[in-house]
């Protein structure tokens, strides 16, 4: 019988202790979740200063000019006769080139003003981008 009665307690002491404070709820708490957007600041370098490209001098040499040419080099090298020669296919795979790194420069142009007008506030970038965006200055003539 005295088992009968521990065993009783015991189960009743282990309900307890499992139920825990579920006997007795507290009322929810709600919890509410607030999106602050924060616009960070971020400091644009400034653009690089344009090229100064020097202009070469280009000589056509011929059979017809050879000799005067071959004079005029003697003259301006001191004595010597130094020259660079180029082929007509060398030439204008140096004229493709050229095209191909104004291409580049200005692809490259065209995606930092890009980014530059997503990270500038929406007033100033009107006056950016229609000053610096080349296409739009092109489409404008």
């Amino acid at each position: 019988m005295f088992l009968t009665q521990l065993k009783k307690l015991a189960l009743g002491l282990s309900i307890l202790l499992i139920s825990g404070c579920s006997l007795f709820p507290e009322p929810e708490q709600i919890i509410t979740i607030r999106t602050k957007t924060i616009e960070a600041k971020i400091t644009h370098p400034s653009l690089p200063r344009p090229i100064n490209l020097r202009e070469p001098r280009w000589k056509v040499v011929s059979k017809a000019n050879l000799d005067s040419f071959v004079i005029e080099m003697e003259k301006e090298n001191g004595g010597q006769l130094v020259f660079v020669a180029m082929s007509i296919a060398d030439y204008e795979l140096m004229a493709y080139n050229m095209q191909e790194i104004k291409r580049y420069v200005n692809q490259q142009k065209e995606v930092i003003v890009y980014y530059r007008t997503l990270t500038t506030s929406e007033e100033s970038t009107d006056d950016k981008t229609q000053e610096t965006n080349p296409k739009e200055t092109r489409e404008k003539e």
